[in-house]
């Protein structure tokens, strides 16, 4: 598991609620313990992301919040890494971390994953992983994250629906 903090969008209108975020950004260090440092190599989720993915909370597979299956969570890779918008649901595990996420207490996301294929650099003092391509089984929002620049929001669903028609299409990678 893979984790990033940054800022968290959050929208809602009409009673929708949409979390948005990036659960992984392209090319960033990650200190893993005292081991080594480890990035995410652009393209690395383009096919994990055809699979049916949860959105949990704190990686809790008790705490699912949206599912790619049933269309309440949506992912995509884009030039900057893996953006993710989640259908916040009308439970105490939705409610709580829409309030959360609002007052700026949850601003990271993370990822669960297996690594299927890697490539180190040991050039170094500490090796460095690059990450190629791996399989992706959730996306959660933390508090912890241990990639940085991960970020989560809310938004409602009118500014979603503009932010769509003005944002640039994703990189086709």
């Amino acid at each position: 598991q893979r984790t990033h903090i940054g800022s968290v969008e959050h929208r809602e209108a009409d009673g929708n609620r949409i979390l948005v975020g990036y659960a992984a950004v392209f090319e960033r260090i990650a200190n893993i313990g005292s081991y080594f440092k480890e990035k995410i190599a652009p393209g690395a989720f383009s096919d994990a992301i055809q699979g049916d993915i949860r959105a949990l909370v704190n990686h809790d597979s008790g705490r699912v919040i949206g599912r790619s299956k049933s269309g309440t969570l949506r992912l995509s890779e884009d030039g900057t890494g893996l953006r993710v918008e989640i259908d916040v649901p009308d439970t105490t595990d939705g409610n709580d971390l829409w309030v959360l996420v609002e007052r700026g207490d949850i601003s990271g996301m993370s990822f669960g994953f297996r690594v299927t294929k890697e490539t180190w650099d040991e050039t170094g003092d500490v090796p460095v992983r690059t990450i190629e391509k791996l399989e992706l089984f959730e996306v959660s929002a933390t508090a912890f994250p241990a990639y940085d620049d991960t970020t989560i929001g809310v938004r409602s669903l009118e500014e979603w629906r503009s932010a769509r028609q003005t944002e640039p299409e994703a990189d086709p990678k």
